[in-house]
């Protein structure tokens, strides 16, 4: 049986790339367009000043920019490695700043949900974009061995 599993890994890492890509392309919208009921760049920089993090509108920006434009680039798998980085930055600073003196649980605003997102950012950034990527396509990568 793990050998018939061998060769799907190229498909999982396309899998979890595509999964991180569009879960931050969802909430980057959110932030910077305010689009499926977010609060925008003003909302999200409200946010932000009432956790007492500053300056809260420039970083209202980075993160909404980090989301969006790193899903994208994450979700086609160009300069992959580039913009998982950033999202696990961005997912340690809500984990730390927001989330951790919530306790773990999601459904009380814990850090359940922004680790489990920023392990996977962790886990692109160490892997790669893999085979089917832009990053591959233009030599950003080389294949690995």
């Amino acid at each position: 049986m793990p050998q018939r599993l061998e060769g799907l890994q190229r498909l999982a890492v396309l899998m979890l790339r595509l999964l991180l890509g569009f879960v931050f392309v969802m909430h980057g919208s959110q932030k910077l367009l305010g689009a499926f009921g977010g609060g925008g760049i003003a909302g999200f920089a409200g946010m932000l000043a009432k956790s007492g993090i500053e300056p809260h509108v420039p970083l209202a920006w980075v993160v909404g920019i980090t989301e969006f434009v790193g899903g994208i680039c994450i979700f086609f798998g160009f300069l992959t490695r580039f913009w998982a980085a950033g999202l696990v930055i961005d997912m340690a600073v809500a984990l730390f700043k927001v989330h951790l003196v919530n306790g773990f649980f999601f459904s009380k605003n814990g850090f359940e949900f922004v680790l489990t997102l920023g392990v996977l950012a962790l886990a692109v950034v160490l892997m790669g974009p893999g085979a089917p990527s832009v990053d591959r396509a233009t030599g950003i990568e080389k294949r690995a061995g």
